[in-house]
């Protein structure tokens, strides 16, 4: 990666990048001082012709230094069009302020000629567009390391997912609540106990293949999840799923669902005073509810977050859209948006 597109460029690469950039600007003149200097015969002169080249290449590599600082660490903005408005009144000032220097030095020949005219107008468009790109490369490397990020944190959401579905408690929970109907004699529903219990784990485990899914899939996950946990909590846990069959086609990222069956469980009671009765429904806005009674915990679990804000992460780089919390009337309800298509 060139240092010129570093995030923290240095003064110093600014200054030889103004050095540079002025020297392209002028070089018509630099070509023509050779010529210029073998026309005058007089010694003075010909030393104030030389100053004052030095004094004009000073004064555009101050100009550019200043649209490059300006472009590069001042103006963060992907509108382009705001980015030239503001470069061209700088570029308007140092003009005015070249002129006056010129008239007062009694150098004014070709303050008015379209050549110099011409070389503020490619300053001002090439420390603009120096700019722009700049900024459009550090918006790209700033997404590329939030999506790096969110890889990293998905996979260990999915590390911790599937940690959390098979240490040691849930393990002898789902033995518990297996060993409980092969005692009761009901091989269907043991069948189905395991069955179901097998496609959680084949859904977890194959979901860093996926980024976004039907919405098809994710409630049938969570009919087997929801099978689990109705088991677990022997129908204390139910489940309410109300979407209609042509919604299901619309598209959320996977796993979207599993985090907020967790922080049910993690935050709230689950007994039979505490009955615990979650509704998954679509609302006019074709947002996917999860809505749930609020029973707090005597001992309240941590409220980190990390579950919730990862979802919202998610949504927003995988559909540019955020995700709804509102904790009111003694129900916890989050707010899933979805798409029509694969973005």
């Amino acid at each position: 990666m060139l240092p010129f597109f570093d995030k923290n460029i240095s003064n110093k690469t600014l200054i030889i990048a103004s050095l540079i950039l002025s020297a392209f600007i002028i070089y018509p003149k630099i070509i023509e001082l050779p010529w210029e200097l073998s026309r005058i015969t007089n010694q003075s002169e010909k030393t104030e012709h030389i100053l004052f080249f030095i004094y004009r290449y000073s004064f555009f590599c101050l100009f550019t230094w200043i649209l490059l600082t300006t472009n590069i660490r001042k103006h963060n903005t992907l509108i382009f069009t705001k980015r030239l408005v503001t470069t061209f009144l700088i570029t308007l000032v140092a003009y005015l302020i070249y002129l006056l220097i010129s008239l007062v030095i009694s150098k004014h020949a070709d303050c008015f000629t379209g050549l110099l005219l011409f070389q503020f107008v490619v300053a001002c468009l090439l420390c603009a567009l120096t700019g722009h790109v700049f900024a459009m490369y550090l918006e790209q490397r700033k997404r590329e390391m939030e999506i790096e990020k969110l890889k990293t944190e998905n996979l260990q959401s999915r590390c911790e997912a599937l940690a959390n579905q098979i240490n040691p408690h849930f393990f002898f929970n789902s033995l518990n609540g297996l060993t409980a109907l092969v005692r009761s004699d009901k091989k269907s529903q043991t069948l189905k106990y395991i069955n179901e219990l097998s496609s959680v784990f084949r859904y977890i485990l194959q979901s860093d293949k996926k980024g976004l899914v039907p919405l098809s899939e994710e409630l049938k996950f969570l009919e087997s999840f929801r099978y689990l946990q109705e088991i677990r909590y022997a129908d204390k846990f139910r489940f309410t799923i109300n979407v209609p069959e042509e919604k299901k086609s619309k598209w959320i990222p996977v796993l979207s669902l599993l985090p907020l069956i967790e922080n049910i469980v993690k935050h709230n009671m689950i007994d039979s005073e505490n009955q615990m009765d979650v509704a998954v429904f679509m609302n006019e806005q074709d947002e996917l509810v999860v809505s749930n009674p609020i029973h707090e915990k005597l001992d309240k679990a941590d409220k980190n977050g990390i579950g919730l804000a990862n979802l919202s992460d998610r949504f927003t780089l995988l559909l540019n859209k955020k995700i709804r919390i509102e904790n009111k009337n003694g129900f916890f309800q989050v707010y899933l948006p979805l798409n029509d298509y694969i973005v």
